[in-house]
């Protein structure tokens, strides 16, 4: 069974990582580049975000029989659609978001200031459609555990 607080617990997580890179996102581009804290927060709060959708999916597919898909970031997002959680073109920016999970993780040196003020700028609205899928999903499951 799908455990309902750990959802939720991820989803408040999310949205609250989310009111901080709202924040950062209203910073003019010189202001957030020139404040290392500003990138380092960004980073931060971007990369936990990733962590705890990824975190969601794992959760659901593995509750829900695809366990084997709930190992690699990419599958989780795959495996998202196929169980229609996500819509495909949801899914299409979750294997980005996987690919970028990556990045930051493992080649951070690699990451600049500027494309991380660019994800904020324009990418904040499919982490707000994630969240948006979940509820609805969580809403229409009928193995959903309170």
């Amino acid at each position: 069974m799908i455990n309902k607080q750990f959802i939720n617990e991820r989803l408040l997580l999310i949205d609250s990582f989310l009111k901080e890179l709202h924040k950062l996102a209203s910073l003019d581009k010189n202001s957030f580049i020139s404040q290392k804290l500003n990138t380092a927060a960004c980073e931060s709060f971007l990369r936990r975000t990733l962590e705890a959708i990824f975190d969601i999916g794992r959760h659901i597919l593995a509750k829900t029989g695809y366990i084997d898909m709930a190992t690699e970031y990419k599958s989780i997002a795959k495996g998202l659609v196929e169980i229609h959680v996500v819509d495909k073109k949801l899914g299409e920016k979750l294997i980005q978001m996987a690919g970028y999970r990556n990045r930051l993780v493992h080649m951070y040196n690699l990451v600049s200031d500027e494309e991380l003020y660019q994800i904020i700028q324009s990418d904040l609205k499919d982490i707000e459609e994630f969240v948006s899928a979940i509820k609805s999903f969580t809403q229409r499951s009928a193995s959903y555990n309170s």
